[in-house]
């Protein structure tokens, strides 16, 4: 059993913040030693010593700053609790949670948390997962929104709300200065190509797009994580199917280049959020159509 005693912790909370004693008891309407003995029950408990003295003033220990950063996350997270069980919202300053499929485009998700960068009220989180471990975080309330490049399917979609953020066209990408042209000819078929692996939507487009073409293409690597893919891009020298977006930097250098578009082929970018009562309310501001 824990002997952790929440009330102690305030106490010890409110005087590591005030680092007085007398004013501490002041504001808490409180005599100052039954403040004090407040505290000394908790260093008791957890035999740590919390505070120093110098002079009039109380210095923290390095377990009283641990114990003071424990202390901050425990009382906030005590206000938005009440917050949400008392009117069912959640304050704008609460954490948002935002989950993201493990081989989704990191220059994506830089552009989709642009606004949260801006913003000195609250802060957010951002966790890697696979789409199984997305949808089940969101059902257990885990997390407020996933961010996916795999459409939502299975028998659970009512328990889904999923909206498409961007759609990328998909492009065929490679080193500055190849002697290529924006439509398909007989150069392409000389190239070495870097691939999405497996069951990806963007290897079957690009399957079905060399099928079209006759072509047969040297594959030298593949990979279903597109930070994996824009790496052996940059360093094999090789043609890799893509949306531009994966690669914007280095477009932008000079040091790749989108030699042609696939014809019809796109990738869509979703938020998916799961259905319940209490959303953050910055929800809204996010999950916006990017360009």
């Amino acid at each position: 059993m824990s002997r952790l005693n929440y009330h102690h912790l305030y106490y010890f909370w409110q005087v590591a913040q005030q680092g007085n004693l007398t004013q501490t008891a002041q504001k808490l309407h409180i005599s100052q030693s039954a403040l004090s003995y407040q505290i000394k029950q908790l260093e008791q408990a957890l035999n740590v010593e919390l505070f120093t003295r110098q002079g009039r003033k109380l210095q923290l220990t390095e377990s009283g700053y641990h114990a003071l950063n424990y202390a901050n996350e425990i009382f906030k997270n005590g206000e938005e609790l009440e917050q949400l069980l008392t009117s069912g919202t959640t304050l704008p300053s609460a954490t948002i949670r935002i989950g993201m499929l493990s081989t989704i485009s990191r220059n994506f998700i830089e552009q989709f948390i642009q606004p949260l960068l801006t913003q000195n009220d609250g802060r957010f989180s951002l966790q890697s997962m696979s789409q199984t471990g997305l949808l089940n975080a969101l059902a257990e309330l885990q997390l407020d929104m996933a961010l996916t490049n795999i459409p939502v399917r299975g028998s659970n979609n009512d328990n889904w709300q999923s909206r498409v953020l961007a759609r990328q066209p998909v492009a065929i990408i490679g080193p500055s200065g190849l002697d290529l042209t924006p439509v398909f000819d007989e150069r392409y078929r000389h190239r070495r190509w870097v691939l999405p692996y497996g069951e990806n939507p963007l290897r079957s487009a690009f399957d079905a797009f060399a099928a079209q073409y006759q072509l047969q293409p040297e594959v030298v690597a593949e990979s279903d994580d597109m930070a994996m893919l824009r790496l052996l891009t940059r360093d094999t020298g090789a043609l890799a199917v893509m949306p531009e977006v994966v690669v914007k930097d280095e477009i932008d250098s000079g040091e790749l280049k989108n030699y042609m578009l696939l014809p019809n082929v796109y990738e869509n970018f979703y938020a998916v959020t799961a259905k319940r009562r209490v959303v953050h309310p910055k929800l809204g501001m996010l999950i916006r159509p990017l360009n």
